[in-house]
């Protein structure tokens, strides 16, 4: 499935916490761009397939260990009730890092299934039968742990629903921005000319529009090789290939 100017970009998001939505999803471009209906949320809360009266979604694991793990029975119909070819995202610590590349080719589609695991994680016959059966895809915003995927999804969500038409105004912008280009974004500066003994390097008081460009391309690329070695190896491969 494809985006379509007039049908909305549409996100679910699969938790055990859905009141946790839309945060700060309701506020600044993404708000505004859901106001205008550019994009819309729904929520779909898990508890709501379990089979007792407790709404219980997890149990012990297998082999022993610490924590619950989230049942595959429950989880499953929870995702099934959503699921309609767009694409299907599990956040997980273990998954593909997530890139602009990637927010790209998620904003290109029609929208995007979130499933936000909780607790130690969730069983993996259910993760396994997704990607067998509708291309799920394990999604990592770094190395690092949270206590859910509701906060990882936030983040996906709002980089995502940025690059959608309409959603930040200057369209251009977005091409100047960190990663857009494959390197990470020039310094930016603005009034006063003179803050506490810094000023705004000259050239970009100069009017000189190439020399401008040029000058923010060396500071990207120099940022980019200092900070992102890894980006840089990228970029540097990347622009030997084009010539």
């Amino acid at each position: 499935m494809t985006s379509s100017p007039d049908t909305p970009w549409h996100a679910s998001v699969v938790t055990i916490f859905p009141e946790m939505f839309p945060g700060p999803l309701a506020h600044s471009l993404s708000g505004k761009a859901m106001d205008a209906r550019i994009w819309t949320l729904e929520t779909v809360d898990i508890r709501d397939f379990a089979r007792d009266k407790h709404a219980t979604v997890d149990d012990t694991p297998f082999g022993g260990g610490p924590g619950m793990v989230m049942r595959p029975d429950v989880v499953d119909d929870a995702l099934r009730s959503v699921l309609d070819g767009r694409p299907a995202i599990f956040l997980s610590p273990r998954g593909r890092p997530f890139d602009q590349a990637l927010a790209r080719e998620m904003a290109d589609a029609a929208g995007v299934v979130l499933l936000a695991g909780r607790y130690e994680g969730i069983d993996q016959r259910v993760i396994d039968t997704h990607r067998e059966e509708h291309g799920l895809t394990e999604v990592s915003l770094g190395d690092f742990v949270l206590s859910g995927g509701e906060v990882a999804a936030m983040a996906l969500l709002d980089a995502c629903v940025r690059l959608l038409p309409g959603v930040a105004g200057n369209a251009a912008s977005l091409d100047e921005e960190s990663f857009s280009r494959g390197l990470l974004e020039y310094p930016q500066y603005t009034r006063p000319q003179g803050w506490q003994g810094r000023e705004v390097p000259e050239v970009l008081l100069s009017g000189h529009h190439e020399k401008i460009r040029a000058w923010r391309q060396a500071q990207a690329e120099e940022l980019t090789r200092q900070r992102r070695p890894d980006l840089w190896r990228s970029w540097e491969k990347a622009e030997g290939q084009d010539r």
